[in-house]
């Protein structure tokens, strides 16, 4: 991905003459040495130096390099108002951007010269979340101390405040009678919600996330989506119930996942314009959902005969509005599959003719050129086009992969699009991070008990560290580096979730949202692009207080890392690798629980 730019086009740039190119590169280089003698490290308040060795390192494979030491460096709290801080949505900057579209609530991350080089503070009264599986249904009030849904969503039972705690009876709009019921209906219009066809789902506008927490136990993994709005803090409470959850908008952007991702998708009433600005958000659909998938919509104009009178409108006028969804469906290759009282479903055509006609001239809208790229969705304009299943992966489409839990080991068809992959790297990979996780829990004994929930992978290939934990209570957030190689689509063939991002800059969830963070050699591969202090500062934000850390790193880094973990209050000890080897190590970090020094508690 890292050739490409962000409309996922190859970067091209006709040649110059000799004399140009040679000069060209005489200042490449000499800027990377500088830049290189700098320190990727320093900043103007905290210088990193590197030992000096009394004579030349000798060019050898046994060569180790000399570790980086660091100034001892503390951070100063940030002010109490900055507790939910979300850097790159923050509402505090949303008067700089447009209204057009709601772009205003995507990510716009602040310039370096704006990021803040402080600690975020829990609420005043936070203590460590309720464990799972009780947190689904209850969460402590002072951790997330918000009452706009409770008054504003209260004859809808989305949550209630009973005493300390807020009580999640599994309510919505379009499910007052509780979401299990709605699921219920919602199965028996897809079986293959019952039978392991469909393992991933994506929730728009989730609310409190009620609906991915019920099909939790139903052995469907989704990811709930909402932007930070007004409604203050929906993917905040879904995260401290222990649900998957990311900040977000179907705005201007793509989402930030490959194209053919999940099985399903939903929409609950989730105010999504889906047939205006000529149908472009429902494309975003079409291109994150697999060939076979399935879309669901409940709430207008589903069922506009009988619950039009409710909506402030006309029998005519949601007759058109569902007749001209129906239509913009139709000429995405969509089915009309199943629908019964408030709930349509639509399924994403697997059939290769419905799309080969998209490329007639004056059709709308039209299938994608292929200077598309269909997985390029980090910071990527959306399009007014089809992305058309590629013909040639037979197991791309829904029916044609494994039945969960059997396609959690089975090598993905997509691992050949990957640079070196191919069925053993994928089975060395699962078994290199069976040991590793042994090891891992070994010692980090919480690891597989209910003191952790809420788990972030911040680099990984294949989600070998996510399937290695597949059977204790916890579910894994798998992030993919934009400029990595593309492998979140194998992830997501496996039946896990995951996001595209790059860590320069700040991950689109609230703080205080992961138990745990992993990472794999993370500052080895981004300490080019990446300021380390700023990495380690956005980890310390998202981790909750009592969280951990394993940190997987050359020795090179190791001793840099921990002594920042100091000033961040994080206390760290290193340990060996499973392979005991002098030039990788593991950082096993705990962060303290603090109260800013101007609170009550």
């Amino acid at each position: 991905m890292k050739a490409k730019d962000r409309d996922g086009k190859p970067l091209y740039h006709p040649d110059k003459s000799s004399r140009v190119v040679s000069t060209s590169i005489l200042f490449i280089v000499l800027c990377g040495f500088s830049f290189y003698l700098g320190g990727i490290f320093c900043s103007e308040k905290d210088k990193i130096i590197v030992k000096e060795t009394a004579s030349p390192v000798q060019s050898t494979s046994n060569a180790v390099s000399a570790p980086l030491q660091i100034k001892p460096v503390t951070f100063a709290e940030c002010p109490s108002d900055y507790q939910d801080y979300t850097p790159c949505t923050d509402p505090r900057r949303w008067k700089k951007y447009g209204v057009n579209r709601l772009s205003f609530m995507e990510r716009h991350c602040p310039p370096i010269f704006e990021r803040k080089e402080c600690l975020v503070p829990p609420p005043d009264g936070y203590k460590s979340p309720i464990k799972w599986p009780k947190s689904r249904d209850q969460c402590w009030y002072r951790n997330v101390p918000y009452d706009w849904i409770n008054k504003q969503k209260s004859n809808q039972h989305w949550l209630k405040k009973e005493g300390d705690k807020f009580l999640f009876p599994g309510g919505g709009t379009m499910f007052p009678n509780g979401v299990g019921e709605y699921v219920d209906l919602m199965q028996n219009l897809i079986p293959e919600m019952k039978d392991g066809t469909v393992r991933t789902a994506i929730d728009t506008g989730c609310g409190v996330a009620s609906w991915g927490g019920d099909l939790l136990d139903r052995g469907i993994l989704t990811v709930s989506l909402a932007p930070r709005d007004n409604h203050e803090a929906q993917v905040q409470f879904a995260l401290e119930r222990g649900i998957p959850a990311i900040l977000g908008i179907i705005s201007t952007q793509r989402l930030p996942f490959p194209s053919s991702s999940f099985d399903m998708a939903h929409c609950s009433r989730c105010l999504i314009p889906w047939t205006e600005f000529g149908g472009i958000y429902l494309l975003e659909i079409q291109r994150i959902l697999r060939p076979g998938g399935f879309w669901v919509l409940s709430g207008p104009p589903v069922n506009y005969e009988n619950r039009w009178r409710g909506w402030n409108t006309t029998v005519e006028a949601q007759k058109s509005d569902y007749d001209k969804l129906q239509d913009l469906l139709t000429s995405m290759c969509f089915k009309l599959y199943n629908k019964k009282d408030d709930i349509a479903v639509w399924q994403k055509s697997a059939d290769g003719n419905c799309y080969n006609k998209l490329a007639k001239p004056d059709v709308y809208p039209p299938k994608c050129d292929d200077s598309t790229e269909p997985d390029a969705a980090w910071y990527t304009p959306l399009r007014s086009c089809v992305v058309v299943p590629n013909e040639k992966a037979k197991q791309l489409k829904l029916k044609s992969l494994p039945k969960w839990p059997q396609r959690l080991h089975v090598a993905p068809e997509r691992i050949s699009n990957v640079h070196g992959g191919n069925a053993n790297t994928f089975k060395h990979d699962d078994s290199k991070w069976k040991s590793r996780v042994k090891h891992y829990k070994g010692l980090l004994p919480a690891l597989g008990s209910d003191k952790i929930r809420n788990v972030m992978d911040m680099n990984t290939a294949f989600g070998g560290f996510a399937a290695a934990l597949i059977n204790d209570p916890l579910w894994v957030m798998n992030v993919v580096s934009s400029y990595a190689p593309n492998t979140l689509p194998v992830v997501y063939d496996r039946g896990l979730i995951g996001s595209y991002h790059d860590w320069c800059e700040a991950f689109s969830t609230y703080p205080r949202t992961y138990d745990l963070l992993h990472l794999d050699g993370l500052f080895t591969a981004e300490s080019h692009r990446c300021d380390m202090k700023y990495v380690l500062l956005e980890m310390d934000r998202i981790l909750r207080p009592n969280g951990y850390a394993i940190i997987r790193e050359s020795s090179y880094f190791i001793d840099a890392i921990s002594s920042i973990s100091k000033g961040m209050r994080w206390s760290c000890r290193k340990e060996d690798t499973e392979y005991s080897v002098e030039n990788e190590k593991l950082l096993v970090c705990q962060k303290k629980l603090w109260y800013s020094s101007k609170s009550s508690s």
